[in-house]
């Protein structure tokens, strides 16, 4: 991720260490993170694995097991996280948060308000995007997921980007202190319309909100109150469609049937 010890810093070129996290790799569909230890071992279908064997080689390496049962050591980028982080609510994935970073106009040294924290999914990639002198304040109502987010947060050696807060943001709005100082905020609320005026108050002059609503109804209600704060108000939905490729036996187009009857098997065969 983007650990602080400036020895590891924004790097991924360094070896491997006692107490890293690293993110166990078997494919794309399966894959978890893993606290290096030098006594510890991880054991799956293809063997076990030492993280002794671990220790001083680059992120990226590929390790074996005594049965010859492989995996990649990979570095917890934001991506990878998204993909293995314990699930305490709904969380984004990479499709919406490449999107809403974008959009938010987030670049390095900016401060950047969120609520809710959930599961800290887009918190990571916020963090990345404002690494490294700016700093991301992520609210949550509910102290035990707050508490849990922050254990994440020191776990991926992003506790110095990011601050957690317990607070109703619906109910309270953001704390006075923030008052003009953000340069962007994300709600990811059941009401976000509760929270918009103060959101505004929160942004400086140039500043940009992003609100993430699953539901028609709550989009349109958001809007209303946008407009009694913000200009350019814009709805989106982003679709990500992920092709699985395998390799097949189509015919030869000049084939007397045009390939047509191995068209046909083909396509049996994939259904």
């Amino acid at each position: 991720m983007l650990p602080t010890d400036p020895a590891k810093k924004l790097s991924f070129n360094r070896r491997i260490m006692d107490g890293d996290l690293v993110i166990a790799y078997e494919r794309y569909d399966s894959m978890k993170p893993v606290k290096v230890s030098e006594n510890g071992v991880l054991q799956n279908r293809f063997g076990v694995f030492k993280h002794s064997d671990w220790i001083g080689k680059p992120f990226g390496s590929k390790v074996f097991s005594s049965k010859g049962g492989f995996i990649y050591l990979l570095a917890p980028t934001p991506e990878l996280w998204t993909l293995v982080l314990s699930h305490r609510t709904q969380i984004l994935y990479i499709a919406d948060i490449s999107f809403v970073v974008t959009y938010l106009e987030i670049v390095p040294g900016c401060v950047v308000l969120e609520s809710g924290t959930g599961s800290g999914s887009l918190t990571t990639s916020l963090a990345r995007a404002v690494a490294p002198n700016g700093h991301v304040y992520t609210f949550d109502f509910h102290e035990q997921r707050a508490a849990s987010a922050r254990e994440d947060f020191e776990r991926t050696g992003l506790s110095s980007l990011v601050t957690v807060g317990v607070r109703d943001i619906q109910g309270e709005g953001f704390p006075d202190e923030f008052l003009g100082r953000a340069d962007s905020v994300f709600l990811d609320l059941p009401q976000p319309w509760l929270a918009i005026p103060s959101a505004a108050k929160m942004l400086q002059q140039d500043g940009v909100l992003c609100s993430f609503s699953p539901c028609i109804e709550q989009v349109q209600r958001s809007c209303e109150t946008l407009k009694s704060h913000f200009t350019d108000i814009r709805t989106f939905e982003v679709l990500l469609h992920t092709y699985e490729v395998r390799e097949g036996n189509l015919g030869n187009w000049q084939d007397s049937d045009g390939g047509s009857a191995s068209l046909k098997t083909s396509k049996k065969r994939m259904r």
